[in-house]
């Protein structure tokens, strides 16, 4: 029997609307998140990730014995600023560093306190590596609260951050520490000598086997700086830092290097209300528990007299400055960008946050997974940002 006319016409409009649907949903925007924003929409670390290009050092090739007299150990050491009772967090993240890294090249460790370290700490943390280990007291007169700074005021400002749930802010060591991070740490006598420093901290995780000499690759390539993750900061903690910070360059124009990397810091695309609030920065910043970096890009003229005018200004106590946004926006602005270097071969973990490579060299860690916890924690991933603005090396 033929079908009627009008229900073949209905059928046939049936048929297209169902098309159309489809088509459109096809073509509609995807659902995207902070790690798609800026044309990122996958990770670099899901990709096969290998060590980086050019003639590495490695320790099957060069004598890297810890008491060679003819090591092939750059002037470099691995730094870290440390309490005695954070002993055990010292041991576990020494642990992974030796076992990936440095069982193979021995580089030194210098370890800073402001309080004398302990027989036991001592004895314990030379143990766990050939190495040389290096016991350094901070200079009282680099870590007291300096003379300018008023205590009363900073009471005032800390109670208005802890208001805004700012952790630390009310904790006057947090304060000297991120100052110390910030300037002071490269004018210890016990750093004099070195070059090349690699900060570590307490209770960090390494998951890859690395194997070459990255010290030697940073001198090699000229390379100023070294990070793993990049995060956005809490907005609250420098409102005045990104004005303070254009006063500094106002004054000091030549300072200011060609290829900086000055859309990254001022970037008010992806969250505009850090941008707003920190008065047109970013927030973006390496996160500094992990960083490798030329001593002489710290101590020298540019980077050196933008702390000493921070340091007058009196955020690291008015404020919650802290050495990662400081060390970021001077590596940034100061900085050749083709001298800054993401180490992507090299897994890290700070909790929350994850640097974890696709490799074999690599074990307990998911690949492109930057983040352990709550979803939340993914926007604070700025790494779409500087790949935008800088690359991905």
């Amino acid at each position: 029997m033929a079908i009627a006319r009008p229900i073949r016409m209905l059928g046939a409009a049936c048929i297209l609307l169902t098309l159309f649907l489809v088509f459109q949903l096809n073509n509609e925007p995807q659902n995207t998140t902070s790690k798609l924003t800026h044309g990122m929409t996958r990770d670099p670390l899901l990709d096969p990730t290998g060590e980086p290009a050019g003639n590495l050092w490695r320790a099957d090739e060069h004598d890297y014995s810890p008491d060679s007299e003819k090591s092939a150990r750059t002037n470099a050491a691995l730094i870290t600023l440390v309490r005695n009772e954070e002993l055990d967090d010292m041991l576990s993240t020494m642990r992974d560093l030796e076992s990936t890294w440095n069982n193979k090249f021995n580089y030194p460790y210098i370890f800073f306190n402001d309080k004398p370290f302990t027989d036991e700490f001592k004895q314990k943390t030379q143990a766990m590596t050939s190495a040389k280990c290096q016991y350094e007291l901070v200079p009282k007169e680099h870590w007291d609260v300096p003379k300018w700074i008023d205590d009363a005021l900073f009471k005032e400002s800390a109670q208005i951050l802890l208001e805004e749930n700012i952790q630390y802010a009310d904790k006057i060591s947090y304060h000297q520490m991120c100052r110390w991070n910030s300037g002071m740490f490269y004018k210890h006598p016990a750093l004099e000598k070195y070059r090349y420093y690699w900060r570590i901290e307490p209770k960090v995780k390494f998951f890859c086997s690395v194997d070459y000499d990255v010290f030697r690759y940073m001198e090699d390539n000229n390379k100023t700086y070294g990070f793993t993750i990049n995060l956005y900061d809490a907005p609250q903690t420098i409102k005045t830092l990104w004005p303070e910070t254009k006063k500094f360059l106002a004054a000091n124009p030549s300072y200011l290097n060609e290829n900086n990397m000055m859309d990254w810091i001022t970037d008010d695309v992806v969250r505009p209300e850090h941008n707003k609030i920190a008065n047109g920065y970013s927030t973006c910043h390496f996160w500094s528990n992990f960083e490798i970096g030329d001593l002489d890009f710290f101590r020298g003229e540019k980077y050196d007299n933008y702390f000493q005018y921070l340091d007058r200004a009196g955020g690291f106590f008015y404020e919650r400055w802290g050495d990662a946004p400081v060390h970021s926006l001077g590596v940034g602005l100061f900085a050749d960008a083709a001298n800054v270097h993401w180490f992507r071969d090299i897994g890290y973990n700070h909790i929350p946050y994850l640097n974890c490579p696709n490799s074999p060299k690599c074990s307990g860690c998911t690949p492109g997974k930057s983040y352990a916890g709550a979803d939340w924690l993914q926007k604070e991933d700025c790494r779409p940002t500087y790949f935008k603005y800088v690359g991905t090396h």
